[in-house]
């Protein structure tokens, strides 16, 4: 039986804040805005503070030979991975824009207000207690959380491709945990831990491993990140 496909979302300031005020969130301190690049003096142009990163890249050939290759070192090795992260595998097509923001969200919830009946808080007080891979098939299942992604996917400055059209982009989110930086990606089987880090220092510490993500590939430009960030007033 063929898994479920969603059209993709577009990496856009504006559709992501737009997508998550209909998920049930108030956006009203919070918001997502372009990352310009890794560089001192454009990272500095981010509101503060920020409490997680949205990265979107190229799926390549490189980047597919890091995962398996991380994967493996991570499984014979180990890792510190807290209690308290809240992660998701992905098993809908194209529904890693919805994943990396259910992430960003699930993991700073203490941190968001939510409206009534929001349908990201019911999703989540509904998987709080699963395993990442019951909370995908929850996803796949969710009709609240369906219908918002295929509205916002709607949404964007470029037309939405075909919901059978192969996508070679993919979202995937960072957040601060208990002191450490975890990279959260639904096509993996587990978070990443990149070591210490904290609320003042997560923006720049995310840029730092970003920067791996596109030494993998220098020929490659489609990289942008979005943060979710303080509201600049």
């Amino acid at each position: 039986m063929s898994k479920p496909r969603w059209l993709p979302l577009e990496s856009n300031p504006d559709v992501m804040n737009k997508y998550t005020e209909n998920l049930g969130v108030d956006m009203s301190v919070l918001a997502y805005s372009d990352v310009y690049g890794f560089e001192p003096d454009l990272l500095m142009m981010v509101p503060r503070p920020v409490v997680s990163l949205v990265l979107l890249f190229p799926i390549t050939e490189n980047y597919e030979n890091f995962r398996k290759e991380e994967e493996e070192k991570i499984t014979k090795e180990g890792q510190t991975v807290s209690d308290n992260v809240y992660f998701t595998k992905q098993t809908v097509g194209n529904a890693c824009g919805t994943v990396g923001i259910i992430h960003a969200i699930a993991n700073n919830v203490e941190k968001l207000t939510f409206k009534d009946g929001s349908v990201v808080k019911d999703y989540l007080d509904s998987t709080k207690s699963m395993t990442p891979d019951e909370r995908a098939v929850a996803l796949e299942k969710h009709e609240g959380v369906t219908r918002c992604h295929g509205d916002s996917a709607q949404e964007g400055q470029t037309k939405a491709p075909s919901i059978d059209e192969k996508v070679d982009l993919h979202f995937i989110a960072f957040v601060e945990k208990d002191g450490f930086l975890y990279e959260l990606d639904g096509r993996k089987p587990f978070p990443i831990n990149h070591g210490k880090t904290s609320a003042d220092t997560l923006l720049e510490d995310t840029a730092v491993v970003c920067k791996k993500f596109m030494e993998r590939d220098p020929g490659n430009y489609n990289f942008n990140m979005i943060a979710l960030a303080q509201k600049a007033f």
